[in-house]
């Protein structure tokens, strides 16, 4: 992870006030727990921490939804004085500098576009505008207008000069959009701020896109997370599978989360940035990895690439687990699950080289906050969102 910029005058000061019990001693004094929500980065983060000092989770969580309030000031291209709204307003007539954490992002970025590719691109804002998405609208360009976009779409359109810390476009038009990785990033940050203040166990949601299960709650083994029916996505008496986190990260990318339809056919917001159009013959893709960053980029790349595709990409990828929602005719929709190979498995270069790793209860949903109270677990208060917990639908496999 990369250091952050500000609020080090904050996490310092709660270093005092938490000193006294910063190492906790192995005692069978009670868990309490704690649970909030913000808004930020378009959705809403819930954070659950336990610790054994009731006062200090408060701060502690405050101080996570200020990290993440960051990163959105950070990478935002919704915000005109973001340094990615600067970058995107000069980069295709000078070089643009930035800082060390924000250039090492983009950094991993490229890299992600290349071992794909091109099926992940953070050079895609150019298409969510012409698609409607960037604002909501939702509209289906004229061909002509498609070519043109296209032209500005591409990773190998930015170029970034290490030496000097720059970021420059080789032409008009191109445009950042972090959204597809983003909130996977700041979910790492708020992990890694976490376990600065010694929390063992902790559950952090971006809107339920990404998660990550921070050990496991009292008397459990680790986080239980049910993944959203793709075809109920908002029924929380239906679920396709569950998954159980411990230091763990589990990212989906969905057709339902924003759509439009026109002339009977669903557009969703997950392109193609090779075809420049929405991808079509996927309900939804689930994986499971290491971190949040990973786990939003690979996401994405496994919606892109398709099943037939991921299996070659997975090959190079170790302990990343992935599902696949896919239409299914009458049966609505079947689910396929393919884990990457042990390194021991691994055989001769292959078309996709790998970049990243990745990889089981507290039970809670993609979409909710997670409701759970343990022997010795104390509930402290809850945040906005609370729902309980629901079973299994269903889960098929091939």
């Amino acid at each position: 992870m990369f250091p952050p910029r500000r609020f080090f005058s904050l996490i310092l000061s709660l270093l005092f006030v938490l000193a006294p019990s910063a190492v906790e001693a192995e005692t069978s004094e009670p868990l309490f727990r704690f649970e909030d929500s913000r808004v930020s980065m378009a959705c809403t983060y819930t954070i659950v921490v336990y610790g054994r000092d009731e006062r200090q989770l408060p701060l502690i969580v405050k101080a996570a939804f200020e990290e993440v309030d960051r990163i959105d000031d950070l990478m935002s291209n919704y915000k005109p004085d973001s340094p990615i709204s600067e970058i995107n307003r000069h980069a295709a007539s000078q070089p643009v500098s930035t800082d060390l954490e924000l250039f090492k992002f983009l950094q991993a970025c490229l890299q992600y576009s290349r071992e794909s590719q091109g099926a992940f691109d953070i050079t895609v804002g150019p298409l969510m505008k012409t698609w409607g998405f960037y604002r909501g609208e939702g509209r289906v360009p004229w061909f002509f207008e498609l070519w043109d976009v296209r032209r500005k779409v591409g990773y190998q359109h930015v170029q970034l000069d290490a030496e000097n810390q720059t970021v420059r476009f080789d032409r008009p038009g191109v445009e950042l959009d972090l959204g597809g990785i983003a909130k996977g990033y700041a979910v790492d940050r708020v992990v890694e701020l976490l376990r600065t203040f010694h929390i063992q166990a902790g559950f952090v949601s971006a809107g339920g896109s990404t998660m990550y299960g921070l050990g496991a709650p009292p008397g459990k083994t680790g986080w239980d997370v049910k993944i959203r029916d793709p075809l109920a996505p908002h029924n929380p008496n239906k679920s396709a599978a569950s998954v159980q986190l411990h230091n763990q990260a589990l990212s989906v990318s969905g057709n339902y989360e924003k759509f439009f339809e026109a002339g009977g056919k669903r557009y969703s917001h997950i392109m193609d940035p090779r075809t420049g159009r929405p991808v079509e013959g996927m309900l939804s893709v689930a994986v499971v990895t290491d971190t949040g960053t990973e786990g939003d980029a690979l996401d994405n790349v496994l919606y892109v690439l398709g099943l037939e595709a991921s299996r070659v990409y997975l090959q190079r990828h170790q302990g990343v687990q992935a599902f696949f929602f896919l239409p299914d005719g009458e049966r609505k929709w079947k689910m396929v699950r393919l884990p990457g190979l042990p390194a021991a498995a691994l055989s001769a270069p292959t078309v996709l080289p790998a970049m990243g790793r990745g990889a089981g209860r507290e039970s809670v949903s993609t979409t909710r906050p997670p409701n759970h109270r343990s022997s010795g677990a104390r509930h402290v208060r809850w945040g906005s969102g609370h729902v309980s917990p629901f079973g299994l639908d269903r889960e098929e496999s091939i």
